[in-house]
């Protein structure tokens, strides 16, 4: 007769093991990165440059975390030029000190100083990125930020076979700190890029790239996640891979439901993260994946080429050999007009929230205070002891309600947690536009904006309706606005003027897309939602990085709650000073 068995005790050591891993769920661990900023040369289109990097690499260096963790990030400043770093669609809760835009939350890290930015990773989980936040130093210092899901927490989706970062970015042979500058001494627009890139690499649709390429290899009948990422500074691209298809599944780190395309539309600022199927069989074709802008201003104003990376198939025949083989077909994708703002329109329409009880979306059903902005294009007038270039001899300019805003020289968030704030802002940021006019109908004659460094004040938990409108002035144009400090609830678009009485009717409260950076359409409307939660300056602004330059951008100013845990912590002892 057979023994029985007695079941095994589970040892110390198991124990342990299992204590520390629901330990880590609960907790998370803290990371530690070392981020040297520095110069590095790069070669692209036959062009060789010194530029500003972050351990001598563009894309910088893939910052990994699970939800939960904590980031500890040291970044020492070893070049010429002041730098701060932004952690693009963290919420930073309490922790504005770490948020990164200059001037706004932290005076630069100047030349031979360094910062720690400290901040911990709370509720998200996904694709963020992060890049310089002064002046046009982010063309060359930005990477990807990947949240993982907590341990044991899976996707809403089957687990890919390989997860790959994507990242769009933009080259300049020149560089884009002499290009902006430029711009600012002649008023005028400023030069245009290069080329787009793909993780760095142009390809061989530019002159001299074919070397420069990115390359993405596949095995039949898997599927893979692409962590796009639109790092650009001044385009919104469409992307498609030729003869496959791509399922979105997250926007800006928050899971959406699930839908297919051929081609999608990702503008600054924002990540999408996609499933690509590959084919069941060794097609014995390669295959084109390319990415191009979409825009509604005048020819010249932006950079219209098309950048490509390859698809290539393993091949079973001969796995060992160089896969990508130049006699195979090489098909290529076929990508909207450039203007095809119907497209754009379409696409995001289908963006919803996943809406579940394990993900919900928990968009705000009442609202405390509604906010009306214009955002587009104007001019100032042309200082005394310039020529300038812009229109009809002026300055070029960007506002919101008409208010241009200045950078100030002390960082705003200091001055509010100090009391400091006489001289460096005001409070009275305009809460819709001072100036009404038919916004996307025949402009007015004077398109000179107004100039300040003005705030708009939110009580903590203030819940917010904020409704962004495009203005035809100097010719309609996609924004992507960007907030920092938040999540928001896309409830509604529309083209043409908001109807303040019609289109709430509309607005969808049920399962509207959550997001960081959304696009006002082109000669259009869009309306967000969001929940003042966070103590803080917060910054808004549209993520090109001309109009940001040219003042496209306020700040937010959310107070203190009355409880311990609504309160701005205290500012580090190493936070740069001014």
């Amino acid at each position: 007769m057979a023994a029985a068995i007695s079941p095994a005790l589970p040892s110390p050591l198991l124990i342990a093991a299992t204590l520390m891993m629901l330990l880590v769920q609960a907790q998370g661990i803290t990371r530690h990165y070392d981020f040297n900023v520095e110069m590095a040369n790069a070669t692209r289109l036959c062009t060789t440059k010194s530029m500003v990097t972050v351990n001598g690499q563009c894309p910088g260096p893939e910052l990994v975390a699970r939800e939960g963790d904590r980031a500890v990030i040291r970044v020492t400043n070893n070049v010429a030029h002041n730098i701060t770093l932004h952690w693009h669609g963290i919420r930073q809760l309490r922790t504005g000190w770490a948020d990164g835009p200059a001037y706004i939350t932290q005076c630069p890290i100047q030349t031979g100083q360094s910062y720690v930015y400290n901040f911990t990773i709370t509720g998200q989980r996904g694709t963020l990125w992060w890049h310089a936040h002064i002046s046009w130093l982010r063309s060359t210092v930005y990477g990807a930020l990947v949240v993982l899901p907590k341990l044991g927490v899976p996707y809403p989706f089957p687990a890919p076979h390989e997860e790959v970062p994507i990242i769009f970015g933009e080259w300049w042979n020149a560089d884009t700190e002499v290009v902006v500058s430029q711009a600012i001494q002649t008023g005028a627009g400023p030069n245009v890029s290069d080329a787009f890139t793909i993780n760095g690499l142009p390809g061989p649709l530019y002159n001299c790239s074919a070397q420069d390429t990115f390359k993405l290899k596949v095995k039949p009948g898997k599927t893979y996640m692409l962590r796009l990422i639109n790092a650009a500074l001044n385009d919104e691209l469409f992307f498609s891979i030729a003869n496959h298809t791509l399922t979105i599944v997250e926007v800006d780190a928050v899971y959406v439901k699930p839908f297919t395309v051929d081609t999608l539309i990702i503008s600054p600022g924002q990540t999408t993260n996609v499933l690509l199927t590959t084919k069941p069989y060794y097609p014995g074709a390669n295959f084109y994946m390319t990415a191009a802008p979409y825009s509604t201003a005048r020819p010249g104003t932006f950079d219209n080429t098309t950048v490509a990376g390859i698809l290539e198939y393993e091949n079973p025949f001969s796995p060992s050999a160089a896969s990508f083989i130049k006699s195979l077909p090489l098909f290529k994708p076929t990508l909207p007009r450039i203007n095809d703002t119907d497209f754009v329109t379409n696409f995001t329409n289908k963006l919803r929230s996943l809406a579940t009880a394990q993900y919900p979306a928990a968009v705000p059903q009442s609202v405390d205070r509604r906010f009306f902005f214009t955002v587009g294009l104007g001019t100032l007038p042309c200082p005394a002891n310039m020529t300038c270039q812009g229109p009809n001899g002026t300055q070029m300019a960007a506002s919101m309600n008409n208010v241009s805003f200045v950078l100030p020289s002390k960082a705003l968030l200091h001055s509010h947690f100090t009391g400091l704030s006489s001289g460096v802002y005001a409070s009275d940021f305009p809460v819709t536009p001072l100036s009404p006019f038919n916004y996307t109908g025949t402009p007015p004659n004077n398109t000179h904006v107004k100039t300040g460094t003005k705030l708009l004040v939110l009580a903590y938990n203030t819940t917010v309706e904020l409704v962004m409108q495009d203005t035809s002035i100097l010719g309609i144009e996609s924004h992507p606005l960007h907030l920092h400090g938040f999540n928001f609830f896309v409830v509604g678009q529309g083209i043409g003027n908001y109807d303040a009485v019609n289109d709430p009717a509309k607005f969808n409260l049920v399962d509207p897309v959550e997001r960081n950076t959304v696009g006002v359409p082109a000669g259009g409307w869009v309306a967000i939602r969001f929940l003042a939660d966070n103590p803080g300056v917060w910054f808004m602004h549209c993520h090109l990085e001309a109009h940001t330059t040219w003042g496209l951008r306020m700040a937010w100013l959310v107070l203190d709650g009355s409880q311990p845990d609504q309160k701005l912590l205290p500012p580090p002892s190493d936070l740069p000073k001014c």
